[in-house]
């Protein structure tokens, strides 16, 4: 790139931040384009890091298909060690000597022609020994607890993790940590990446709580904080976790402004969050989902997130803890079960592989790994067969990248049940989710099979407008919403009421009551109002033409450039995946059919689909012509192997 569109694009990114998420969305289109090539989470334990062995990393990664690495930092390799009390030598958190070195890895990564985005912390919630006491998370009703950050980069030193919801204590840490991170001039885009929520989410509380509360919703949430998740006081938790969802969304939007102002994407996930899902996805440039510690259909929703605020990249951190956790088959991982979550990915409207991951090894060695991951290096099990199933995620993302989703039912995302419904049973959780507002057993309706849905929330049906039978918002074009909720938010059903009284058809399953404790006297006169209209009814209308239909309907996503659809169909083997995947689970000897008809536009293509042993399908439309595209890739084939009968799986809450 020559330096005048190199500046170009530094301009387009460093004015990013004082724009809509529409207008951020069309001006990212201006950037230099991501590769379609997966990437892959590249772990510095705590140590000295030497340009030598950085080099022989990424130059591997390079030779083995990759396109870009997300360089995370981690404890020290001693800390599995309980005997182990030596401290580890090591470029000290945030010093200069660690921005040279991270400064070099850039440099060397943009050099061979790889991406290199950032974690924007040490470990995973966001922390370290420079956060005070004041600045740390809080807890209702332990005025004496903060909590704490033990095994990160600076390990055996203890922090704490940084109040996710006062901006006072969250942006001297955003800021402190923008001075430290390196940001050369460089042709590859940069991202900075926030993992997944792992902040003490029960009975989270900050100062000045209560006082927000009872400005917002009129009264004191405090007697009821002590037992917020009994069934009884669901009207009270429901408003307790609005109050919530709005602080933990103005971290992200504070987050990726943050990054904008400098030129920086955000990246990154929002899983666990407790807030409203699709607004905290749809605050960063570019949202990640995760599988398998969440199941391939929660990343339906950070895609649709994208969908609805122009974004066009949906990433995912993929194959982590694939058999079990936290280290189950580490190094005899299989390509053929990698392949089968990855297509459930791309299923769900995944377009970027990150792959967990890499970690850092000395030079011309591959000694080191990650516990909780899927190996890559020289001596695990999927080395002979990396290069070519890279290149296959590589074709399959680039067509899945083309144009936008394309979705004809929107279904809104039952996050007011969620709220409500406070802790899952004991068989539902694991020992690190226990909570309803994660939604992690959010699916779409069986009898939306044959269409194509994304999800939708109250704060993108206020930005909808409907016009020709369309219902439009970002670059969703939806001809019908679907709704099939206990509880529906005040302003949603205004709005749906009023967008239903312009023609909008609407598919009620059941009468919505309101959520949370301070109610609207004309709730009720609403919901009837809206039942009353033709266009809402409680099946689907019989012009709602489905996408597919046959004998049997498999499984898709398509993704629409301009007047061109892609449809890509899994695996029939692919299809509501668990965690965790058997060993060898993927092993099929069989060919699957299924006679099919794609409806799309005015005409309708009959398709035979023909699924060979470990094959995923994709159709080009275009023209009045239908088009199958190659994406065959044959693994080896994989070995099956069973549980013990006494097998005890740790991850789950006795």
């Amino acid at each position: 790139m020559n330096l005048t569109k190199l500046l170009i694009v530094l301009l387009i990114l460093i004015s990013a931040s004082n724009l809509s998420a529409q207008e951020k969305a069309e001006r990212q289109s201006q950037f230099p384009e991501f590769s379609s090539k997966p990437y892959a989470r590249y772990w510095w334990f705590a140590s000295k890091i030497k340009e030598d062995d950085v080099r022989f990393n990424l130059d591997w990664l390079k030779a083995h298909g990759f396109g870009g690495v997300e360089v995370a930092w981690v404890y020290p390799l001693n800390r599995f060690n309980k005997n182990d009390t030596t401290y580890t030598p090591r470029q000290e958190w945030l010093s200069p000597e660690w921005t040279r070195i991270v400064d070099f890895t850039k440099q060397y990564a943009d050099s061979i022609g790889l991406g290199c985005d950032l974690t924007y912390g040490t470990l995973w919630p966001f922390g370290d020994t420079s956060v005070t006491f004041e600045q740390a998370t809080q807890r209702y009703g332990d005025a004496a607890w903060r909590q704490e950050i033990t095994k990160s980069w600076q390990y055996p030193k203890t922090g704490y993790v940084i109040d996710h919801l006062s901006q006072k204590n969250y942006q001297p840490y955003f800021d402190r940590l923008l001075k430290a991170f390196p940001r050369p001039k460089i042709k590859h885009p940069t991202a900075y990446f926030v993992d997944s929520w792992e902040v003490e989410t029960e009975k989270l509380w900050c100062d000045g709580f209560d006082k927000d509360f009872s400005k917002k919703f009129g009264y004191d949430i405090r007697p009821y904080m002590d037992s917020i998740y009994a069934p009884r006081n669901g009207k009270y938790l429901y408003d307790y976790m609005s109050l919530i969802s709005d602080k933990v969304l103005k971290f992200y939007c504070d987050y990726d402004s943050t990054l904008n102002s400098v030129g920086i994407l955000s990246r990154g996930q929002v899983s666990g969050a407790p807030c409203d899902l699709i607004s905290g996805y749809s605050s960063l440039d570019i949202p990640e989902g995760e599988s398998m510690l969440f199941e391939p259909e929660f990343n339906s929703i950070p895609a649709s997130a994208a969908l609805l605020s122009g974004k066009k990249i949906v990433s995912a951190e993929t194959f982590t803890c694939l058999y079990g956790w936290p280290r189950d088959y580490i190094r005899q991982e299989q390509t053929a079960d990698l392949k089968l979550v990855a297509d459930a990915l791309f299923a769900n409207g995944i377009n970027r592989i990150i792959w967990h991951g890499k970690a850092h090894n000395p030079k011309d060695q591959d000694t080191v790994n990650f516990y909780a991951t899927t190996h890559i290096g020289d001596k695990g099990n999927l080395a002979p067969e990396i290069n070519p199933f890279n290149k296959y995620l590589e074709t399959v993302s680039g067509y899945m990248k083309k144009g936008n989703t394309y979705s004809d039912i929107a279904v809104y995302l039952p996050t007011e049940d969620m709220w409500t419904a406070g802790v899952m049973p004991k068989e539902k959780q694991f020992i690190w989710a226990w909570g309803y507002y994660e939604m992690r057993y959010v699916y779409f309706p069986d009898e939306l099979n044959g269409y194509s849905p994304t999800w939708i929330n109250g704060e993108f049906l206020e930005k909808a407008t409907f016009n020709k039978g369309l219902l439009k918002v970002g670059n969703a074009q939806y001809k019908a919403l679907y709704l099939n909720v206990k509880y529906l938010d005040y302003k949603a059903l205004k709005q749906l009421t009023s967008l239903a009284e312009s023609g909008l058809n609407i598919i009620l399953k059941n009468e919505p009551k309101e959520p949370g404790a301070v109610l609207h006297a004309d709730y009720s006169l609403l919901v009837e109002k809206l039942k009353k209209l033709k266009n809402v009814t409680s099946v689907i209308p019989q012009n709602l033409t489905p996408f597919i239909s046959g004998n049997k309907i498999i499984r898709h996503w398509c993704r629409m450039d301009g007047e061109t659809l892609y449809v890509f169909f899994p695996n029939p083997k692919a299809d509501r995946i668990k965690f965790p995947m058997g060993y060898g689970q993927s092993l099929e000897t069989e060919t699957k059919r299924a006679q099919v008809n794609l409806n799309f536009g005015a005409k309708s293509y009959m398709l035979d689909l023909t699924f060979e042993p470990y094959q995923s399908l994709l159709y080009k439309i275009e023209k009045g012509k239908i088009e199958k595209i190659d994406i065959g890739f044959v693994p080896k084939t994989p070995v099956v192997k069973t549980r013990p009968a006494d097998y005890v799986a740790p991850w789950l809450v006795k």
